[in-house]
């Protein structure tokens, strides 16, 4: 098994085998030391996301249910514009990444607590059913790897990159076009392509999971250095947001169509 390839772009290629050469002793990684960081990483999303949703609905009327908009669009912006950068930062710094890896949660909580507010206030009862889906589907994919229901293969694992790829590019494209004046429609509509298009999307962010949870055990039976446990959640979380976001989008269609 090769556990220099994943479908996140923040676990790299050679990415353990560049940790382990640099010859440190120091304890270990294990799945369950991961497992244990990924939860406390979680509460500093969920506190983040529920400090930006107070801030909203504060703000909201019964006239007016988006009043908040302008009282989290600060919030927003920090959320967006903070956790890309630390993204970045992370992505080339493992041996920072305890430190990187709460900041990087806090931010996307403070983004993703804003959509979530915006999304309930359209859609009553949406969130609620999000984050369940959110956690179902990971909870299942969890036991598929686990149970070896679907095996990480090589060609797998590159059947998943490469979907990954096409959608980056079809939301460069979109964005570009955007640009112009002239946006896809299927990125931000709730037409039937948009819905089939979404639905799609999130199946691949759900399947890339697989891929996640190989690296990390992957990593745990290679014997990478202790702080690779901060950089493989900070890897499973940027996937666990983008999965999110991915259900929220498709239920958001369904919501609307109703």
């Amino acid at each position: 098994m090769n556990l220099t390839r994943t479908s996140n772009p923040f676990f790299g290629s050679n990415t353990f085998n560049k940790a382990a050469s640099v010859g440190y002793a120091e304890e270990t990684m294990t799945l369950k030391g991961t497992m244990n960081k990924t939860s406390l990483v979680l509460l500093f999303v969920f506190a983040s996301a529920f400090f930006t949703w107070r801030q909203f609905f504060g703000a909201a009327t019964a006239e007016n249910p988006f009043a908040g908009l302008s009282a989290i669009k600060v919030y927003m912006l920090i959320g967006g514009i903070g956790g890309f950068i630390t993204a970045i930062i992370a992505s080339f710094s493992p041996r920072k990444a305890g430190f990187f890896t709460p900041i990087y949660a806090i931010f996307e909580g403070m983004l993703l607590g804003g959509l979530s507010a915006m999304f309930e206030a359209q859609f009553p009862g949406l969130v609620i059913r999000a984050v369940a889906i959110t956690f179902a589907v990971f909870i299942s994919m969890l036991l598929i790897y686990q149970q070896r229901i679907i095996k990480v293969t090589g060609a797998f694992r590159k059947g998943i990159i490469g979907a990954i790829f096409g959608i980056t590019i079809i939301y460069l494209i979109g964005w570009i076009s955007s640009l112009f004046g002239a946006p896809l429609a299927f990125l931000s509509g709730n037409g039937s392509f948009a819905l089939i298009f979404s639905i799609i999307v999130a199946g691949i962010s759900a399947f890339s999971l697989l891929l996640d949870f190989d690296f990390i055990e992957q990593g745990a039976m290679a014997g990478a250095p202790k702080y690779m446990e901060w950089y493989s959640v900070f890897g499973l979380l940027v996937s666990l947001v983008w999965l999110y976001i991915n259900i929220l989008r498709v239920l958001s269609i369904f919501a609307s169509r109703d």
